[in-house]
């Protein structure tokens, strides 16, 4: 599939979720779905379905395994806008969660696309040890030594110089462990060898910090039009950055090498056609949004 194709099943699938009209929570599940549909690259739930390919599993068994991530994702996403986290406004060119539905409602979106996400991988068809192994990897990204260990990481360092060590630190697991995740849930889904999940790992771990290092480039070369968000935030709230650390130059050159290292642990997996992959770390490192 070319990621074009992957973005339309994901968003496809992802429609036939949380319709719930007629139900006196139906303001909730609109909520959730007012984020969860509200576009972005899929890249998650990509990764899922082709590390999954790539592996020799089924991608049709895996898809609800990759939805599952991109719930998971949204919530952490409708979270970090909150006014108590990042107050931010905009999210993918429009007005945030909170901003539409309020503070409340949209807390408890983001509370119920976490519960749902595990309870969409436990419901699928794919064998009981793999969904298993599925859940035990997206709860350990989600968790203390994940998401919320890193947000909140970032939360008490706020307005400290930090050194390289610790940014990378916040970033493995506020970006870099979901991405991580993803590519594990793929290989697990499969039925993957340990090899396969380790080179998974490493390959995604590479690519998540690029991904932040040019985040952090793109909240200062970018424009609110590409990026879909109000950019030069980081620096209005002093935020640490790998941008303000080390600069434009020094950046592009780490995520010209971290690309470099995600590709060749991709080489080292045993996998089958690994271009799509290499393909993507390339694109990923000169995103302009």
């Amino acid at each position: 599939m070319t990621a074009k194709e992957y973005k339309e099943t994901v968003d496809a699938a992802l429609e036939q979720y949380f319709h719930a009209e007629s139900f006196p929570f139906a303001g909730l599940a609109e909520s959730m779905r007012y984020s969860l549909l509200a576009g972005g690259k899929r890249i998650r739930p990509m990764l899922v379905l082709e590390f999954c390919r790539i592996s020799g599993g089924d991608m049709k068994a895996a898809l609800p395994v990759a939805c599952a991530v991109e719930m998971l994702h949204t919530y952490s996403l409708i979270h970090d806008d909150l006014p108590c986290m990042d107050n931010d406004d905009l999210r993918r060119g429009r007005p945030t969660n909170h901003k539409v539905f309020g503070e409340c409602t949209a807390t408890l979106a983001g509370d119920c696309l976490q519960a749902e996400a595990f309870g969409t991988i436990l419901s699928s068809a794919l064998p009981p040890e793999r969904k298993a192994a599925c859940a035990g990897i997206l709860a350990g990204a989600a968790g203390l030594d994940g998401i919320c260990g890193g947000q909140y990481m970032d939360m008490v360092w706020e307005g400290r110089a930090l050194r390289f060590e610790q940014l990378n630190d916040i970033n493995n697991r506020k970006t870099s462990a979901l991405l991580i995740a993803a590519c594990q849930m793929g290989v697990a889904a499969a039925g993957g060898s340990g090899e396969m999940l380790d080179c998974a790992a490493r390959y995604a771990a590479a690519v998540g910090l690029a991904f932040q290092i040019r985040d952090d480039m793109l909240d200062v070369l970018s424009t609110e039009q590409e990026l879909g968000k109000p950019i030069g935030s980081d620096a209005q709230e002093q935020k640490n950055t790998f941008m303000a650390l080390y600069g434009e130059t020094k950046c592009a050159e780490m995520v010209r090498k971290l690309t470099e290292a995600a590709k060749t642990a991709l080489k080292e997996g045993g996998f089958d056609d690994v271009s799509f992959l290499c393909d993507l770390a390339d694109a990923m490192a000169v995103r302009r949004s």
